[in-house]
């Protein structure tokens, strides 16, 4: 009898453990709101929303991108969540060092759902377009600089690259610093289907463009 109610306890114990941990699992600590911007994105005239809050939490300070869209009640309903588009503040690989790149940006421009951010020598431009449920990628813009020296002068090289994935044209462009020479300009065609998802986009993907 005394070996039963021992066993008992632990199974108490047990559950009391697992439901803890399932607690802190499905709690919500994005608590920090970072971005919101308001446009029409599904074009149905009235306005939704994007917000990117940060885990405060977690120390190395994860971010969410959500998107709420209008419906026909008024009300908005959430469409997208995502933690993979932005990268942390304080990547696991930087071993509790800054990513140094601030917090993308977010615009509704037209219906686009424009996303800027800094990368390695420069920065790119991500447009999402809403079609058929999904938010699709559709052009992506980026500026990249050649310089080594931690500053930017009159010998600078620029590039340009300007994919267009509905078309699938890509075009690099490299020009000098003010001078607006052309130094060189290249394309092809790169053929990416099914267009890349909004919800399934990685911060990690600006190496694929």
């Amino acid at each position: 009898m005394k070996n039963f109610y021992l066993y008992l306890v632990f199974i108490l114990i047990s559950v009391q453990v697992n439901l803890f941990a399932q607690n802190v699992k499905n709690k919500d600590n994005y608590t920090y709101q970072v971005r919101e911007e308001e446009g029409d994105l599904n074009h149905d005239g009235k306005m939704d929303k994007i917000t990117v809050d940060m885990d405060i939490v977690d120390e190395t300070r994860p971010l969410r991108l959500r998107i709420f869209l209008s419906q026909p009640n008024g009300k908005l309903t959430l469409a997208v969540s995502s933690t993979k588009i932005i990268e942390p503040q304080y990547p696991v690989e930087n071993q509790g060092k800054h990513s140094e790149y601030q917090i993308p940006n977010f615009f509704i421009e037209k219906g686009i759902l424009r996303m800027w951010s800094e990368i390695k020598g420069g920065n790119i431009t991500y447009d999402f377009k809403y079609r058929d449920g999904n938010f699709e990628l559709i052009h992506v813009k980026k500026l990249t600089h050649d310089t080594s020296k931690g500053y930017i002068d009159e010998y600078t090289v620029f590039t340009e690259t300007d994919f267009n994935l509905i078309t699938g044209l890509r075009t690099e462009t490299d020009d000098v610093s003010g001078s607006g020479e052309i130094l060189s300009k290249r394309k092809k065609t790169v053929l990416i289907r099914p267009l890349p998802k909004i919800q399934d986009f990685k911060f990690s993907d600006k190496k694929l463009y």
